[in-house]
């Protein structure tokens, strides 16, 4: 790592911390690793169900973009951002990527890349967020996840060029080797990402590979609403549709056999491109980080997929 540590700005978008001690052990893990951490001032503030009200998290929002620090990134998903989603500052936060701020998150974090690329065509990636990737531990004695850690560090030090996965049985599975050139990478939670459609915040994004994960979501929620991603044009306008993680769900016996391969078969009997499966990142502890509006390049071989973006 350089020898000038690499500044890290913690702030929250979304909903409360709830859990301080997770927040605590974030901040010390990436102090730990050798970032500089930098804690908005309204990080652990709390409005209802939210980490402030709404001013306060646009605030929050306006300081991370002009922080300078080397990576904005969210303490926590939740809800919040499609709240004010119609005032943000995406003129400031392209700004402060284009002068080398990355800005890094997840799930409710989906809204506010999808406006910033929608609005500005700024760049942004699709990560860990503090307390549930830096912050584990406690009474289940968990770490944070090396391959999250080391995705992480290869950002700062500008030296990620890409990941590479194996499939499960309900992928895309290549008899001859299948390749997607300049494709614009873009994506995130299905929820949060589904309730954007027709609005101005929805990014009209064609030949792109779009990857999906969700959380505590049946898989007929699931199916619902890519049905309604595939009914209002937007996967057909694909090159490929990458799942990730659907995780902390519970089938019942009223499921009869209806889980989630059922709803990847349908998926991929109504289109015409291939749906690749088992993507790590999610709300899992092992993520990569993915760079949401990059151009990549994406080649499969049987069940082996590679998605690569260094030579861009």
């Amino acid at each position: 790592m350089s020898l000038v540590k690499k500044v890290i700005y913690l702030y929250s978008p979304s909903g409360a911390v709830r859990d301080r001690a997770a927040f605590k052990r974030g901040v010390r893990r990436l102090t730990e690793l050798g970032y500089d951490v930098e804690v908005d001032q309204d990080a652990l503030t709390r409005f209802e169900r939210f980490a402030g009200d709404d001013a306060t998290r646009i605030r929050a929002v306006e300081r991370a973009a002009n922080s300078g620090a080397d990576v904005a990134l969210i303490t926590r998903g939740g809800y919040g951002i499609t709240r004010v989603i119609d005032r943000l500052p995406y003129t400031s936060i392209a700004s402060a990527i284009e002068n080398g701020t990355q800005f890094v998150g997840i799930s409710d974090f989906t809204a506010l890349q999808l406006a910033l690329f929608a609005q500005t065509g700024a760049r942004t990636w699709a990560g860990p967020a503090l307390c549930e990737g830096f912050g584990v531990g406690g009474v289940s004695g968990e770490i944070p996840d090396d391959i999250m850690e080391d995705c992480f560090a290869d950002l700062l030090m500008g030296q990620g060029e890409g990941t590479g996965w194996r499939q499960d049985r309900n992928g895309h599975i290549s008899e001859t080797d299948f390749v997607i050139e300049d494709a614009t990478l873009w994506g995130g939670n299905l929820t949060v990402l589904t309730s954007l459609i027709g609005t101005p915040y929805f990014p009209d994004i064609r030949e792109g590979i779009l990857f999906l994960e969700d959380v505590a979501e049946h898989p007929y929620r699931i199916e619902r609403m890519l049905a309604q991603l595939m009914r209002s044009g937007v996967l057909a306008r694909q090159q490929a549709i990458v799942l990730g993680q659907f995780s902390a769900y519970k089938l019942t016996s009223h499921d009869s056999g209806f889980g989630l391969p059922k709803v990847i078969g349908w998926l991929r009997n109504q289109l015409n491109i291939p749906v690749y499966t088992n993507l790590p990142y999610g709300h899992v502890p092992t993520k990569v980080l993915l760079p949401f509006g990059l151009k990549v390049d994406l080649t499969s071989s049987g069940k082996d997929v590679l998605l690569y973006w260094g030579h861009h």
